[in-house]
């Protein structure tokens, strides 16, 4: 799975930092910021900043519909003027006058969203099989900014790009599909169901991380972990020459993997209590799922009398995300990033004929994890013999859980998933440009730490709300989809906890909305491509929080739990027409007692409310609702929308 999730971002990589270099290295700052172009859309209702730079003392003026408003540059050369509010309308002309004059045409004032988060968010009209969509996509009240993809260890003030008019022709350009189709099909009914302008600037970037997305000082604050990552990345913003992080990522592995600690990969390490596992495989699907963290792998293998001082090269294929691996106690390599196979030069007296002992130390930071790929690909071998393959049983042992470790440090060097670097190059660009509000899909690449995601994902929105300078602007999740194969019985997900952490921002949080897409996903495809349905479900949340229209935008959410002898009665909001999406029998509650043993339950809808019970359970005392990577669960409201997955007992 965790390929999968960040292959959207490793595909594009080589391309992408030329335009993230392109960016950094702009020192001659232009008249005008680069979000100001011919199509634009100004936001309606507010003083919409207008900015750019000349000569400290310059003055400017800026001119649309009448009204007009000017600006001194300051000592550092930056200007900047307030002009409106205007209402929705246009189209109109854009004039700024000074040291020099540009004339912009065609813009539009009405309602400007911000689309971003990962692959999902990134995944392109052209990607979903939608070609009646595309075709249908002329829309000259529709108008599309694309970020180009950028990392930056400080915050940028430039960006480029331009505004297109939305036709066929642009919303399919671009990488992967073109133009954000969840994006796209929010602004289709927004500018459908509002009747104005709408603007869509499309930020995001496949297979990242929320931290990635949100500000120093921010993260400083609010999540002490983060601190040393934050630390690590302003010193390189001061020091180009601090983004090898191997002193720092040899101290982690001392303080944090108890493996390290206790020398694993030394010959003659006691591998009683370990268990084998046949190589090459995921982690997540040979015993240890939802398990992020540190892992160990060691094999024995016999070597020939020819091998004897030879040089040879040990092949492990891909390992996801990163290894240190070890030939008799000698580390002999060392790889970061999950898509890189692994080939070690092992010097010829570091061998030995008969016993030798290769140990693998792996890094899984989120999603799936281990030693994986063409089994083929693992073997032993010295030039001019027969390679000894390595695919089969291996012993492991898993360390430490991720969670309960301090952030590991990350290579800094083009790397999206680290702290603040996607805030500084594709939001602290767009600051202070005028605003509606804010989608985000994203989580994938943070499960497994859900329950940091719940102070997390707050304070990324907050931070956003205190820098765009427009108050508390309506910001819209999308929950994550279902995915993975169906497990038979109740368990633990660490899916299912991130999709909490959403649902409680959404519930804590002003102005914050809750797309559910627990029924619209794909077992095999962690990239669904229902992405009309998925706009549609944040545009509902907009017309209701953002719009002030009196309809449903939410499935049945969890309100409470009372307890009735051998049954529980669970009561929800947004419950009107409480019903059985597809009729039949109601699934995905599940009970236990106080041993917290988990069974499926017989469910009932009675009215707004819905009563549990099994003959297992004769004294239940907690709930749970499609909590799984890929639940069944079938609650929806008279509106048609999924019941929030939930639980009662946390």
């Amino acid at each position: 799975m965790h390929n999968i999730v960040k292959i959207a971002a490793v595909a594009a990589v080589a391309v992408l930092l030329v335009g993230a270099t392109r960016v950094q290295a702009q020192t001659e700052k232009p008249f005008l910021h680069p979000l100001f172009t011919d199509n634009m859309v100004l936001q309606r209702g507010i003083a919409d900043p207008v900015w750019g730079w000349a000569k400290p003392g310059q003055k400017i003026t800026v001119s649309l519909n009448g009204k007009s408003a000017t600006a001194t540059a300051g000592a550092d050369g930056k200007w900047l003027v307030k002009l409106g509010p205007f209402s929705a309308g246009g189209p109109f002309t854009l004039s700024i006058t000074g040291p020099q004059s540009v004339t912009l045409k065609n813009i539009l004032i009405g309602d400007v969203w911000i689309c971003s988060g990962q692959s999902n968010m990134e995944m392109g009209i052209g990607a979903i099989s939608a070609p009646g969509d595309i075709a249908k996509a002329t829309n000259p009240n529709i108008r599309l900014f694309s970020v180009p993809k950028a990392v930056a260890t400080a915050p940028r003030e430039l960006t480029s790009g331009s505004w297109d008019v939305c036709t066929p022709e642009t919303i399919a350009k671009g990488g992967w599909g073109g133009f954000s189709a969840v994006g796209y099909f929010f602004g289709k009914n927004l500018q459908e169901t509002q009747k104005v302008p709408i603007g869509l600037i499309h930020t995001s970037w496949g297979g990242t991380i929320a931290e990635a997305w949100t500000s120093a000082e921010a993260l400083k604050a609010a999540l002490p972990e983060f601190v040393p990552s934050v630390e690590q990345v302003q010193a390189a913003a001061k020091n180009p020459s601090t983004t090898s992080m191997s002193p720092q990522m040899a101290a982690w592995w001392k303080k944090n993997d108890p493996g390290t600690a206790a020398s694993w990969q030394a010959v003659g390490f006691d591998t009683a209590a370990w268990k084998p596992m046949n190589l090459p495989t995921g982690i997540e699907a040979a015993g240890l799922e939802g398990f992020d963290g540190v892992v160990w792998f060691r094999k024995e293998v016999t070597l020939p009398e020819g091998w004897s001082g030879k040089e040879a090269t040990l092949h492990l294929g891909p390992i996801d995300d990163n290894d240190t691996t070890f030939v008799n106690g000698v580390q002999v390599g060392a790889t970061e990033g999950w898509q890189t196979p692994r080939d070690y030069k092992i010097p010829g007296n570091l061998l030995k004929v008969g016993k030798n002992i290769l140990a693998v130390r792996v890094l899984d930071t989120g999603g799936g994890g281990g030693i994986y790929g063409d089994p083929s690909a693992m073997k032993l071998e010295v030039a001019g013999t027969a390679p000894i393959a390595l695919a089969g049983s291996w012993l492991y042992q898993d360390s430490v859980a991720l969670a309960k470790t301090t952030p590991p440090p990350a290579q800094l060097n083009g790397n999206p998933n680290v702290t603040t670097v996607l805030y500084n190059g594709m939001i602290a660009p767009l600051l202070p440009f005028g605003i509606k509000g804010a989608i985000w899909y994203q989580g994938e690449s943070n499960a497994g730490r859900g329950k940091q995601y719940q102070t997390l994902l707050p304070t990324m929105i907050q931070d956003w709300r205190s820098r765009f300078g427009v108050g508390a602007f309506p910001f819209f999740i999308v929950q994550l989809a279902n995915f993975q194969a169906r497990r038979a019985e109740p368990g633990e997900s660490a899916w299912a906890e991130l999709r909490e952490a959403q649902s409680l921002t959404s519930q804590t949080l002003p102005k914050v909305g809750l797309a559910v897409a627990i029924d619209i996903g794909d077992a095999s495809d962690i990239h669904p491509t229902n992405k009309q349905e998925v706009g549609r479900r944040l545009a509902l949340s907009a017309q209701a929080l953002a719009y002030g229209e009196k309809i449903e935008y939410s499935g049945p959410l969890y309100a409470s739990l009372k307890t009735d002898g051998d049954k529980l009665r669970v009561t929800f909001t947004h419950a009107g027409g409480l019903a059985i999406q597809g009729g039949g029998k109601l699934r995905g509650f599940a009970i236990a007692g106080v041993d917290n043993k988990w069974v499926w339950a017989d469910a009932a809808i009675d009215g707004q409310s819905v009563v549990l019970s099994s003959p297992l359970v004769p004294h239940p005392v907690a709930v749970r609702y499609n909590w799984a990577d890929n639940p069944d669960g079938n609650l929806i409201n008279a509106a048609n929308l999924p019941a929030v997955p939930f639980r009662h007992d946390k």
